[in-house]
């Protein structure tokens, strides 16, 4: 469904360098890394609103801007930026005026989700919270059907009933395997829940792109004396962190990778993985 190949985009002082990830049908990927580390310009470059200085793009195997139309036809996003909706507006009146642009937009659907999701559909955009803001985006995106959700920061302002709700509708989404989500955030926990792929972007550079069963396979957190951690082979301990009670270390793991008895040895949370990563800046 996805495919960025060797991906180049100058904004500024900011630069997205040789960026490639894929992403079939029917999976969440999570785009994560700190403030400025490119998640939000690569969601942009995915939905059209920017265009690659150089590299490709494809999306549903086709490519803007040969096939423009049929690509936004079949995105949703929801920004965590103003966006293209007008506040004098409605939300309803907004959502009409903006949904004859796609094929399957249904309003039906728009305004059942702003019932469950707590939303005034005569409320002018202007008026909403950040929160609810977000809600009525995501409300939108998914009455008009897309193949390709783009979520970019939105669990942030969610309260935690409506996050675990929003958790659910897509992971449901791409039950049928022929949607995706592709979800960027700093609440690492969500994704540890839901992401079938991770995207490790970190000062424009892509750090990692693998699924969760590679990363499961690639890493391991391991915890306790800090002379039994120093006893694991040096080449393989990313970096290590003496704690008031342990010292702990994340570490490349293989097949044959073997641990003394007395260390605590886990899989690492994304959190953990970020972290330590970007600490030892080792791959």
């Amino acid at each position: 469904m996805v495919k960025v190949t060797d991906v180049k985009k100058k904004l500024g002082g900011f630069y997205l360098q040789d960026i490639s990830f894929s992403l079939p049908e029917g999976y969440i990927m999570g785009l994560v890394g700190k403030n400025g580390a490119g998640k939000s310009t690569v969601l942009k470059l995915l939905s059209g609103l920017y265009h690659q200085d150089s590299g490709e793009i494809t999306l549903f195997g086709t490519t803007y801007p040969r096939d423009e139309k049929k690509i936004k036809n079949n995105i949703g996003f929801v920004l965590s930026e103003e966006g293209i909706f007008l506040g004098e507006m409605s939300l309803l009146e907004n959502a009409r005026m903006y949904g004859r642009y796609y094929e399957n937009y249904r309003e039906d659907m728009f305004r059942d989700y702003c019932l469950e999701f707590g939303l005034k559909e005569e409320q002018k955009k202007k008026k909403l919270s950040t929160g609810e803001y977000l809600k009525f985006q995501f409300a939108f995106a998914l009455s008009h059907q897309p193949k390709l959700l783009l979520l970019d920061e939105p669990t942030a302002n969610f309260d935690p009933k409506f996050r675990s709700r929003f958790l659910h509708i897509i992971t449901d989404y791409i039950k049928d395997g022929k949607h995706s989500v592709i979800l960027a955030t700093h609440l690492t926990s969500d994704l540890d829940k839901i992401a079938d792929y991770i995207t490790f972007l970190d000062r424009g550079k892509l750090l990692f792109s693998m699924d969760r069963e590679t990363l499961n396979k690639s890493y391991r957190m391991v915890a306790g004396e800090e002379y039994k951690v120093n006893l694991l082979p040096k080449e393989n301990i990313i970096y290590k962190e003496k704690g008031e009670f342990a010292t702990k270390a994340l570490v490349k793991h293989g097949r044959w990778s073997l641990y003394d008895r007395a260390l605590e040895v886990s899989y690492p949370t994304l959190e953990e993985l970020m972290y330590y990563l970007l600490k030892g800046k080792k791959l």
